[in-house]
């Protein structure tokens, strides 16, 4: 090999190691722009369910899971020892639930109380995130519709069957404010096609709140309160408020609680509550919820 190609060579050489530096000097921006990219973190598990106890909570069923419900509430604790404080007495509501995507769930039950049938649509719109995209709340909206299929208290006189019919629309808005604690806001309105008297109105307002405690990643405790405005109710009508712990074991998660309210729907824990706490008019209960993936 002469001088000439030699140098030929050697220049050939250094070319290609330039080029090869240049491409890794390209590839290393390139990455290092891909990580300097915001991401978007979405706030998750603000309550273990898609209920606080009977509210609706801020979460959904996520998409392509089933979520079977058991609700049990024994009778009021102030029935005493002839009822052994309600342990004689059980109201139950099974149903299920399924996510259509994350954002939509549906959901059907039957409840022995009233022998009710009822089913509703969860849309989430807005869901709490950070980072890129900022969103301080969660929220969504729910529409649910109840049938009461107990005999007509007249049967004697014309009856309706939209008379049976009960609708409920709800805003839930909340914030996760950290891993320990939420708090949600649910303006409620009830739609009752029939009503027992003059004093009560056939559309009803109320506000829900609700917060979740974590003791730790297993174990939260939960509260909520329905407050309906005033006017609106016959005497004797009491606003909800229930108190419970969520206890979740793998698949499962189970509620633990006390409630005035024997009815676990909306319907019923808004405008036909009569359960007083002051005098004992408490029932202790529980949910189970079990999630089945059925399409991944």
């Amino acid at each position: 090999m002469n001088r000439i190609q030699r140098q030929l060579c050697i220049l050939a050489a250094a070319l290609g190691l330039f080029h090869a530096s240049a491409t890794a000097q390209e590839d290393l921006l390139s990455l290092l722009n891909e990580q300097a990219q915001p991401t978007t973190q979405y706030a998750t598990a603000s309550f273990k369910t898609n209920r606080v106890i009977n509210l609706h909570s801020l979460e959904n069923t996520a998409g392509g899971v089933l979520d079977v419900k058991i609700s049990h509430r024994f009778g009021f604790v102030n029935g005493g020892i002839s009822e052994l404080f309600g342990l004689d007495a059980a109201t139950i509501r099974i149903g299920a639930d399924y996510g259509i995507s994350d954002q939509v769930t549906i959901g059907f039950g039957r409840s022995n109380f009233e022998k009710t049938y009822d089913g509703f649509l969860k849309y989430k719109f807005l869901r709490q995130s950070s980072g890129a995209k900022q969103m301080p709340l969660t929220a969504a909206i729910l529409a649910t519709t109840a049938i009461k299929t107990t005999p007509f208290r007249d049967p004697d006189r014309k009856n309706y069957f939209s008379s049976r019919l009960y609708y409920t629309f709800q805003l839930i808005m909340g914030r996760k404010f950290s891993d320990l604690f939420t708090f949600q806001l649910s303006p409620t309105v009830v739609h009752r096609n029939l009503v027992r008297t003059r004093a009560e109105r056939h559309d009803v307002f109320a506000l829900g709140t609700a917060m979740r405690i974590r003791i730790n990643r297993r174990i939260a405790l939960n509260a909520e309160y329905m407050y309906v405005l005033p006017n609106q109710l016959a005497d004797g009508y009491q606003n909800m408020l229930s108190i419970g712990v969520d206890i979740e074991t793998g698949g499962h998660v189970f509620q633990l609680h006390f409630t005035n309210s024997t009815s676990m729907i909306e319907k019923g824990f808004v405008t036909e509550n009569v359960g007083n706490w002051l005098d004992g008019g408490i029932h202790f209960g529980f949910n189970v919820s079990r999630v089945f993936t059925l399409k991944e």
